[in-house]
């Protein structure tokens, strides 16, 4: 089983104290979100590969060393300010944490993620193009790959459109991006890649790759992975252990937090000694013990 902590929330960034102590007991807790009283109850003894995803790495540096488990950490580092991530780490700290993951890890383990690309009168394509080469240039020798995304329309973003002033990208735009993109991670020792976008942008020298293909599985834990069906993007299929709606970064573009008036209620519910992320278990919950 390959863990993903998390696409529905930052675990590492606000809950890493919740996520050791369910490493050290064993087993985590997981509410089905589209059946809230069943609950999949997974044993880290069945875990063959943990992905961390985060924008935050520093909370979880320190106890990188004591998970007996390979390690993918993709870092979410974009270059918009506190209009649009109005609750993220100073990116200087972010690229700091970057370099002691790759320290712990090995800059083969370690992703960045570019996610998503938005463009608006103040961050327009030029701003990007300086931006990019920017982080290749300040993470050269501790990345080997950066996964790029577009911005989708997803609730949060139609809520926020106001802030976002999102224009649409041109062909010419996204050749601009696949022409510079690739430039400048070249140059740093980098390859850059899409996963599942419309425009892959391989016809100006991105990879077509996936954020964790099967052969990567593999060749990490021994294991042959199915395809994540669930999402169709041809990634080794994952179990996410987070909660939607529990991220306190609040960035303007979030898929993962469409309902942002329940996040304090949530975060108000979490017990970093419970099973679950957030809440308890109830006595007329269902749980199922999860092998894959």
């Amino acid at each position: 089983m390959i863990l993903y902590v998390s696409g529905r929330t930052d675990i590492v960034a606000f809950y890493t104290e919740w996520f050791m102590n369910r490493y050290k007991e064993g087993f985590v807790d997981v509410r089905n979100p589209f059946n809230r009283k069943l609950i999949s109850r997974i044993f880290f003894s069945d875990v063959d590969l943990i992905l961390f995803c985060t924008k935050n790495p520093k909370p979880i540096v320190r106890y990188l060393k004591e998970i007996d488990k390979p390690i993918i950490f993709h870092v979410t580092l974009t270059p918009y300010k506190l209009d649009i991530e109005p609750n993220v780490l100073d990116k200087a700290d972010v690229i700091d944490s970057i370099k002691e993951v790759s320290k712990i890890l090995g800059k083969a383990n370690v992703v960045v993620r570019y996610d998503p690309i938005l463009i608006n009168s103040q961050y327009d394509l030029s701003y990007h193009v300086k931006a990019f080469d920017k982080l290749c240039s300040l993470l050269n020798g501790y990345v080997s790959k950066v996964i790029v995304s577009f911005v989708d329309n997803y609730k949060n973003v139609r809520d926020n459109m106001n802030v976002l002033s999102i224009k649409d990208l041109s062909l010419d735009d996204y050749k601009t991006i696949g022409v510079e993109f690739s430039k400048s991670a070249s140059k740093h020792g980098m390859s850059v890649q899409t996963c599942f976008e419309e425009h892959n942008l391989c016809e100006y020298g991105f990879v077509n790759g996936e954020c964790l293909s099967l052969e990567d599985a593999y060749v990490m834990t021994g294991k042959k992975f199915k395809k994540w069906n669930a999402r169709g993007c041809g990634c080794a299929c994952m179990v996410d252990i987070g909660e939607y709606n529990s991220c306190k970064h609040f960035c303007k573009y979030c898929y993962a937090n469409f309902d942002e008036k329940r996040v304090a209620s949530n975060v108000s519910m979490h017990d970093s000694n419970s099973s679950l992320l957030i809440g308890h278990v109830n006595n007329d919950d269902v749980i199922k013990v999860r092998k894959n």
